[in-house]
């Protein structure tokens, strides 16, 4: 995937690079290179930051339930 957003990328800085002005040429790299690609890499990231959300809070899970005494079989001194 990432292969892909920089090929675009190097298509916009190259069709920047025609544009008459600089002020042209940056906001053709902007508009047409830079938004479009963060986005489409946020989109597909989306199930990949969702998966890894899920693993910390089962990891986060799992050591509070280690971390803890078990209660039931516990003898307290009164």
């Amino acid at each position: 995937m990432y292969i892909v957003a920089i090929a675009w990328l190097y298509v916009t800085v190259l069709m920047a690079a025609t544009e008459p002005s600089l002020v042209a040429g940056i906001l053709t790299f902007v508009f047409y290179g830079l938004l479009p690609c963060a986005l489409l890499l946020w989109l597909f990231g989306t199930p990949q930051r969702r998966r890894r959300k899920l693993a910390q809070e089962k990891a986060a899970l799992l050591q509070e339930k280690l971390g803890q005494p078990d209660r039931g079989n516990a003898k307290h001194d009164q």
